[in-house]
């Protein structure tokens, strides 16, 4: 092990990581299920590492990705998620509290009751391209549910995380929060650890292999993943209004976001015109860009290549590319690692871009003739981690949400799915597996127990299930597979 300015690197990983985890865990075993006074102030040590030191964190970032909005990396990273951390802190003594089962429990002579247990130590891996936000949040729902954290940060982002662990230090014991960096051999011995649960937002063939690992242990995962996220243009829809919040959307973070759309269906008689308001929103939005502090740029060579061929093999296919970029400028630029907003229309399916999430500032086209179309499109290709839908919620509007299967459905506006506090956020498929935010998270830290007890001077369920079988339970078993196989019949003729 060798310190580097507070930060742990790690030399030998499957050895120190080990330790952490035995620390953890004995530390939790000791001390037994937290109060929920002491779920808060962990909660609160949280949010007071994220907010004291806002300012530096943000420098980090900006570092790392070479150019990025500090207003918008502020709004994301910290205001982003304020209130819902501040609902679950809210939440916390209600959601821990035990639930009563049946009366007729009591009535049998039995005290039944659901405890939510924590689970003990959990492992978060955290993404590069919001290194911050999509650690903190399920750190905060880890320690609501009284677990231990243990959290890998993202080697693409060297300075945020490396920060970020020096930070933890002055805020937690070890025993408490663990922060650790390092490359891929450290997230492979990470993701082999026994942990209790481990949590994973990335990429959904990262994702894979982090679950192959997590499987030797029997290990719980979460796995928040991304996808080609479909946005629908209603035959109801405004075209401009739909078309410029597509066009913004797409660009958040330069286009690396989760939830971004990835691709939109509009109706062919509208493409055009669609088309045409898209192209006319970025160039507005983006009068300059390689010289621009606030445009994005991707956050690595790796990246940047990655989208740039991905518009290359559909132009080479036949696709029609339509590149925003301000008058003088060379764009793209692997200088600046700066991609210009990009449409991308009359595509086929023998192009990468098509089948692969695009995670850059570029935008898919796909026209459309009837809802039925747009269904088949959609439900053809891996789950995505949102849908989102432009025009009335109306007939049209509720087939495609009852016909199609994604992590959370959007309308008319970018990541509104997330604004409630309370709504679960997560994917499904290929999107991911699980769910936090709000009491989600709680509950996906959590176990839930049920205590089941009887003061009773006679057995019951023994009694019955231990041979020789008397004549009562033979009366028992009879009299109740009669009144069900009656009750079933019923139904059935009904």
């Amino acid at each position: 092990m060798v310190e580097n300015v507070g930060v742990t690197t790690l030399n030998e990983p499957d050895g120190e990581l080990s330790r952490i985890l035995a620390l953890q865990r004995r530390a939790f075993l000791a001390d037994g299920f937290p109060s929920a006074e002491r779920r808060r102030h962990r909660i609160d040590r949280l949010v007071a590492l994220m907010l004291d030191n806002a300012d530096a964190l943000v420098d980090a970032l900006v570092s790392d990705f070479g150019s990025k909005s500090r207003i918008g990396t502020m709004s994301m990273e910290f205001v982003g998620i304020i209130d819902a951390i501040e609902h679950t802190r809210a939440h916390v003594a209600k959601w821990m509290r035990t639930t009563p089962l049946m009366r007729a429990c009591r009535l049998a002579g039995l005290r039944a009751e659901v405890v939510p247990s924590p689970l003990g130590v959990v492992g978060i891996i955290g993404p590069w391209n919001f290194p911050l936000h999509l650690v903190i949040m399920p750190a905060a729902a880890a320690f609501a549910a009284g677990n231990r954290v243990m959290i890998k940060m993202s080697e693409i982002t060297p300075a945020t995380s490396d920060l970020f662990a020096s930070l933890a230090q002055k805020y937690f014991d070890e025993a408490e929060l663990a922060v650790v960096t390092g490359g891929a051999d450290v997230g492979a011995a990470f993701s082999a650890l026994p942990l209790d649960h481990l949590f994973f937002t990335g990429s959904p063939g990262v994702g894979k292999r982090i679950q192959a690992a997590a499987a030797q242990n029997l290990v719980p995962v979460t796995l928040e993943l991304g996808g080609k996220n479909p946005a629908v243009v209603g035959p109801r829809a405004g075209i401009e209004r739909a078309a410029e919040r597509v066009a913004l959307g797409r660009m958040v973070n330069g286009g690396q976001v989760c939830i971004c759309p990835d691709y939109v269906m509009v109706h062919e008689t509208d493409a055009e015109r669609f088309s045409a308001a898209v192209l006319s929103t970025w160039r507005k939005r983006f009068p300059t860009m390689v010289a621009n502090p606030e445009y994005p740029s991707c956050v690595d060579t790796a990246n940047y290549d990655r989208v740039v061929s991905l518009i290359d093999d559909a132009r080479s296919r036949g696709a029609h590319v339509q590149a925003v970029a301000p008058s003088g400028e060379q764009l793209p630029d692997p200088e600046t690692r700066k991609v210009p907003p990009t449409l991308v229309s009359n595509v086929s399916d023998d192009m990468r871009i098509t089948h692969e999430e695009i995670f850059g500032p570029a935008l898919m086209l796909v026209a459309y003739r009837d809802l039925s179309d747009v269904v088949d499109y959609v439900n053809a290709r891996p789950s995505p981690l949102v849908a989102y839908w432009f025009g009335p919620d109306d007939d049209d509007f509720r087939r495609f949400v009852r016909s199609t299967r994604t992590g959370g459905v959007a309308r008319n506006e970018f990541g509104i799915h997330m604004l409630p506090a309370s709504a679960p956020f997560g994917g499904v498929g290929n999107s991911g597996m699980g769910a936090y935010h709000g009491k989600a998270g709680f509950d996906t830290f959590s176990h839930r127990r049920s205590v089941v007890g009887t003061d009773l001077p006679f057995m019951l369920a023994t009694s019955s299930a231990v041979p020789p079988f008397g004549r009562v339970p033979r009366l028992i078993v009879d009299l109740t597979m009669r009144r069900a196989r009656r009750r079933t019949a019923h139904r059935l003729r009904d």
